[in-house]
């Protein structure tokens, strides 16, 4: 996956990288799946690497979406392992009912630490990885990681072939390819029942 902040934009890459590129669209299908889960839902915080090119657009998004629900955004922000402990702690005493964390790599090189702070402080969280909901994470909606391997390969193909990486846009993953992920455990360990219609569109229910 290729970070926003080395390149110019995903159209015009302006230098000598491409690849795929960091995706946004999953965050409002999480926010959705998660107010799905808890209906009861007033606050719902956010967790932002404000490092991200991509991470005021994700915020605005989330907010509208929230706005028409009438339900309150809590943005945490977290650009290093130390900030993790603070954005959680300030979570319990805000009354959040639900976490979302985005498919960002930086989230997803310290999944072990945030799945373990979200059992700690027993907080419904949704993630952008589907290694998060193998390790004991609630939920997970996003990417699958064998499809954007494939694009990349289709990629370092057409490389190989002769074509230069600044004429090749930065890709998005499919959103086609994006999978839903659910640990009935956790969600037994935390007191909740998720909907069926979760589960039914779920493409894997981990017991």
């Amino acid at each position: 996956m290729l970070s926003q902040r080395l390149i110019e934009s995903p159209d015009e890459p302006g230098s000598n990288l491409t690849g795929i590129g960091f995706p946004s669209e999953g965050y409002l299908k999480q926010f959705e799946l998660l107010t799905e889960l808890l209906p009861q839902a007033r606050v719902i915080a956010v967790l932002i690497n404000p490092n991200s090119k991509a991470a005021e657009r994700q915020i605005q998004e989330v907010q509208e979406a929230a706005r028409g629900m009438g339900i309150q955004v809590k943005i945490l922000k977290a650009n290093m392992d130390v900030d993790f402990e603070t954005a959680f702690a300030d979570l319990a005493s805000a009354h959040v009912a639900g976490l979302l964390v985005g498919a960002d790599l930086f989230f997803d090189i310290w999944r072990e630490r945030l799945v373990s702070l979200a059992a700690r402080y027993a907080i419904p969280t949704i993630y952008g990885w589907r290694e998060f909901a193998e390790r004991g994470g609630l939920m997970s909606y996003g990417p699958s990681r064998a499809a954007i391997w494939r694009q990349a390969a289709l990629y370092a193909g057409k490389i190989l072939k002769g074509a230069k990486p600044v004429d090749l846009p930065v890709q998005k993953p499919n959103p086609k390819r994006f999978e839903l992920v659910v640990n009935r455990q956790t969600a037994a360990v935390l007191g909740l029942t998720i909907p069926q219609t979760i589960l039914a569109n779920a493409d894997e229910v981990m017991s």
